[in-house]
C-alpha cells in the first residue's frame, strides 16, 4: 500500500463527524439513537431565503462567481457589519468562502509560517489545532477551565505569548462550551494583543446571533484592533443554512488579498446560487433569526434544568451557541456491571452513552477538555427530554 503525505499523517479525523457517522450506522441497524453530536440547527432554511435561491436559478446564476464572491453579497455583508456591529468595512475587505470552515483555514494558511505558534484557548472547536498543524504551525493550548466558565484570562494569554506567536483563535459565542466573552473581557484581551506587534486574532463569530445575554461584542471594535482582527462569520448557524456553504472573512485588505490568492488556486468562488440566497438573508427581515434564537434559549433552559437533576454532572450556564458542556469526571473509574462498561475518560463516556443510552454526544478529549463532554441541544424539546432521561438512566448504572 502507498504512503500518504506527512501532512496528512499529522492530522486527526474530526471526532464530531466520527460520532455522527457512528450514530447514523446504529440508526441504519434500526436502533433508536438521539443524535446530539452535530452542531447544526434543526430548523429548515427560512422560506424567503429559499425563494431567493429559486429565483437565482431561474435568472441563470449558474456560472463561476468571482473568487472573493459577488460584489452585491460583499456589499450586503459590509452593511450588516456596519448595522449590527458598528464596524466599517469596504467590500474589498471581505472575502466569501465555501463555509466559515474554509474562511478559518484560509486565514491560518495565509498568516502562519512553519514553526510559528497559534494560541488556542481550550476547550476549542476540533478543527482549529488541525488547521494550525496543516499550515506547519504549532498549536499552543491555554486551559480555560470549567471553574472560570471556560474563558481565557488576559494573564493566561500574556503567559502564552512568545516571539513565535503569530495568531490567537478566539471563538465567542463558543463551540463547544457556549461561553460568551463580554465587552470588558474582550477589551482586556485586546490590550494584551496590542502590546505585541505582528500578533493577530482570528475572531470566529459564527454563533454571533445565538446569544442569550444581549448584543454580540466583537474584539475588532477597540482602537487599533480592526487592523489586527480577522472576523469569520457566515450564514450557517443564524439562518439555518449549514448545507449552503457560505462563510466570509472581514479583515485588513492585505490579508483578504492573500486569502483570495489562496482560494483562487484551490476552490475559486463559492456556489453562485448560495451566494444569492445569502445576500437575501442579510438584506431582508431578521425576524427569523430572532425566532430561532428564542427557541434555542428555551431549549438551553430546558437541558440545563434536566442536566442539573442528574447526580454527578456539573453544569455551567452557556450564554450562547447551542451546546451544553457538562463536567462528568466524577464518573471516571466507575463501571456498569449490567453492560460490562468501565468509563475511564470522556471518550469512554461518549461511547458508553451511545452504546448503552443510545444518545450520541462527543467526548471532551476532542475539544481539549478531558473532564467534560459536548451535547448539542439543536433538536426538539421532546428529543431533549428523552435524551436526558436516557443519559440519567445510563449514568445511574455506573458504580
Amino acid at each position: 500500500m502507498g504512503q500518504l503525505s506527512n501532512r496528512l499523517q499529522r492530522l486527526a479525523p474530526s471526532a464530531t463527524l466520527a460520532m455522527s457517522q457512528k450514530s447514523s450506522e446504529m440508526k441504519a441497524q434500526g436502533i433508536d439513537v438521539i443524535n446530539m453530536s452535530v452542531g447544526e440547527p434543526d430548523f429548515n432554511t427560512p422560506d424567503h431565503i429559499k425563494q431567493a435561491a429559486k429565483l437565482a436559478i431561474d435568472e441563470n446564476y449558474s456560472r463561476y462567481s468571482p473568487v472573493p464572491g459577488y460584489p452585491d453579497l460583499r456589499q450586503a455583508i459590509a452593511r450588516k457589519l456596519e448595522r449590527e456591529n458598528q464596524l466599517h468595512y469596504t467590500p474589498a475587505e471581505i472575502l466569501v468562502s465555501n463555509g466559515a470552515k474554509q474562511s478559518v483555514c484560509n486565514t491560518v494558511m495565509a498568516l502562519v509560517n512553519p514553526g510559528e505558534e497559534v494560541i488556542i484557548p481550550a476547550p476549542y472547536w476540533v478543527s482549529y489545532p488541525q488547521m494550525a498543524l496543516l499550515a506547519g504551525g504549532t498549536p499552543v493550548f491555554v486551559n480555560a477551565t470549567f471553574e472560570q466558565n471556560f474563558k481565557m484570562t488576559p494573564e493566561q494569554l500574556e503567559a502564552a505569548i512568545t516571539p513565535k506567536t503569530r495568531l490567537l483563535i478566539l471563538c465567542s459565542p463558543s463551540n463547544p462550551t457556549g461561553s460568551v466573552y463580554n465587552k470588558e473581557e474582550l477589551r482586556a484581551l485586546a490590550n494584551i494583543i496590542l502590546k505585541h506587534e505582528d500578533l493577530y486574532v482570528l475572531a470566529d463569530e459564527i454563533y454571533e446571533h445565538i446569544n442569550y445575554v444581549g448584543r454580540h461584542e466583537s474584539i475588532a471594535q477597540f482602537p487599533g484592533m480592526k487592523e489586527r482582527t480577522i472576523i469569520v462569520n457566515g450564514v450557517s448557524k443564524a439562518y439555518a443554512m449549514t448545507g449552503w456553504r457560505i462563510g466570509y472573512i472581514a479583515a485588513p485588505e492585505w490579508i483578504v488579498k492573500g486569502c483570495n490568492k489562496l482560494q483562487g488556486q484551490y476552490t475559486s468562488g463559492p456556489c453562485s446560487v448560495s451566494q444569492k440566497a445569502a445576500e437575501f438573508a442579510y438584506t431582508q427581515s431578521q425576524m427569523c433569526v430572532e425566532e430561532m434564537r428564542q427557541a434555542f434559549e428555551r431549549r438551553r433552559n430546558l437541558i440545563m434544568e434536566l442536566a442539573r437533576q442528574i447526580p454527578g454532572l456539573e453544569v455551567n450556564v452557556p450564554e450562547g451557541a447551542f451546546y451544553l458542556f457538562p463536567k462528568c469526571s466524577s464518573f471516571y473509574g466507575k463501571r456498569s456491571e449490567d453492560d460490562g462498561y468501565t468509563v475511564n475518560n470522556s471518550t469512554d463516556m461518549a461511547m458508553y452513552l451511545l452504546e448503552v443510552g443510545h444518545v450520541a454526544t462527543v467526548g471532551g478529549d476532542a475539544f481539549g477538555d478531558p473532564d467534560c463532554f459536548r451535547m448539542s441541544y439543536a433538536t426538539s424539546d421532546d428529543n431533549i427530554r428523552e435524551a436526558m432521561r436516557r443519559i440519567s438512566v445510563a449514568l445511574s448504572k455506573l458504580k
